[in-house]
């Protein structure tokens, strides 16, 4: 099940990146990244071709309390959006509290570990301040960006399935799962000595 997120008043913090709420001030930012070609279509959408584009979706970002900004010396650089998941698609996990991570970074940045970072604080953030027992993330099978960031941060292969962009095509998606339990288990201490 998809249980309700609101992100407002929460700020969560790396060692390079504060994650916290869009706010109308970020529509110089958003737009900076959103508009630059290469960066939208890995998830699904065209790049933002106005102010007035980027301003629709930040103000849904505000009004839905469940996308992260994430702010780089000063700067909103890209976003993790807390989404709910298929459950139609996925029953046998009715008995769980899911959610669906979706993210995207200015082109500019890639390459320098600063999704991994985000992401893997926005799962602990999930799993010990929400509570959730599943996380699912997906990727378009040739964005391989997106897999190494799901990867890095435990994800493992659950289903292959067909996601329909907002661009109009379909794309050949996998479809990943982090359990609590496992994410707990990756963060113990390991006997490398063995």
């Amino acid at each position: 099940m998809n249980p309700k997120i609101d992100i407002s008043g929460v700020t969560l913090k790396t060692e390079r990146l504060i994650l916290r709420p869009w706010r109308s001030s970020d529509l110089d930012d958003f737009y900076a990244y959103a508009s630059v070609d290469g960066v939208g279509q890995m998830a699904g959408w065209n790049p933002h071709e106005s102010k007035e584009d980027t301003r629709t979706i930040l103000d849904m970002f505000i009004e839905n309390k469940k996308c992260f900004a994430l702010e780089y010396q000063g700067k909103v650089v890209g976003s993790v959006g807390i989404e709910g998941y298929n459950e139609s698609q996925y029953p046998e996990f009715d008995d769980k509290k899911c959610r669906e991570l979706g993210f995207v970074l200015s082109r500019e940045l890639w390459g320098q570990g600063l999704m991994p970072e985000a992401v893997a604080e926005v799962i602990r953030f999930l799993f010990e301040e929400i509570g959730l027992d599943v996380i699912f993330c997906g990727h378009f099978l040739s964005n391989e960006q997106s897999k190494r960031v799901q990867e890095k941060c435990g994800f493992r292969h659950y289903a292959f399935d067909t996601y329909k962009t907002a661009m109009g095509t379909e794309e050949e998606n996998e479809v990943r799962i982090l359990t609590r339990e496992d994410w707990e288990n990756l963060r113990q201490p390991r006997d490398i000595s063995v």
